[in-house]
């Protein structure tokens, strides 16, 4: 199939709410910035070229000034909290977990509220009080008690679960962790974003995407690359900022 026609699902999908009034919503996260690298140039140079907000999930306890510098010349960029420093504390018959039960609830506390206090110091308002756990997995108990210690939002894939603070979640992962680990087929992530996309229309939550920039495939950086094509041809569709979410979530 050619890229025109692994494509042209999303195209009409976007025209049919053009028609209808509607807008698209998308944001984009990407996990696991520490410092400035080749990769993260790429990824900061292409949604700067097409205007796309994105949230980089920062790893607190192994970053520094350097990304900062790096950020202050990409306005687009916002910084959200990726626990402290994504090292796994579950045993090895696990599923690997940083912010899970395995230690001591005020331990995990602690870790993140100085992740928070050190992102915050690093980028000002360029940082967002959200916590991307590592691995996407989090304890329950430890959702409850964010709100104390300055998260205003919490963020993990797949659909949102009750919390007592704004969940805005990712829900198309653009890599294929369980095969090839580089970018899934295109035509798949076409239809995933498509079935959100309905979803969302239906008073669901907007499409929300997931990058790893550092371990991206030339396919992957292709894929995003039409993505931003496909969707800056409309105006049917509006990438984000993370805070508009936020927002909404809390008027709620």
């Amino acid at each position: 199939m050619t890229s025109d026609l692994i494509w042209q699902p999303l195209v009409e999908e976007l025209a049919r709410r053009q028609r209808a009034g509607r807008k698209a919503e998308f944001w984009l996260r990407d996990d696991d910035a520490v410092d400035p690298t080749q990769a993260l140039d790429r990824l900061l140079d292409l949604t700067g070229e097409f205007a796309v907000p994105v949230t980089l999930a920062v790893i607190p306890a192994r970053t520094d000034g350097k990304l900062v510098a790096r950020l202050d010349e990409a306005p687009q960029a916002t910084v959200a909290v990726h626990g402290w420093a994504h090292r796994n504390h579950a045993p090895a018959d696990q599923k690997r977990q940083e912010l899970g039960a395995h230690r001591p609830r005020e331990a995990v506390l602690d870790d993140l509220a100085r992740g928070l206090s050190h992102v915050t110091g690093l980028h000002g308002a360029r940082a967002v009080p959200m916590l991307v756990p590592p691995w996407n997995r989090i304890d329950a108990g430890v959702v409850s008690d964010l709100g104390s210690i300055g998260f205003a939002a919490l963020s993990v894939y797949g659909p949102p679960k009750p919390a007592p603070l704004a969940v805005i979640n990712s829900n198309v992962d653009i890599m294929d962790w369980r095969s090839s680990r580089g970018c899934h087929d295109h035509g798949l992530l076409v239809q995933a974003i498509i079935a959100q996309l309905q979803h969302a229309f239906d008073g669901g939550e907007p499409v929300g995407l997931l990058t790893h920039h550092l371990l991206h495939d030339e396919s992957a950086w292709l894929f995003l690359e039409r993505l931003f094509t496909v969707t800056a041809q409309t105006e049917a569709c509006a990438w984000l900022p993370i805070r508009t979410f936020i927002d909404r979530a809390q008027r709620r």
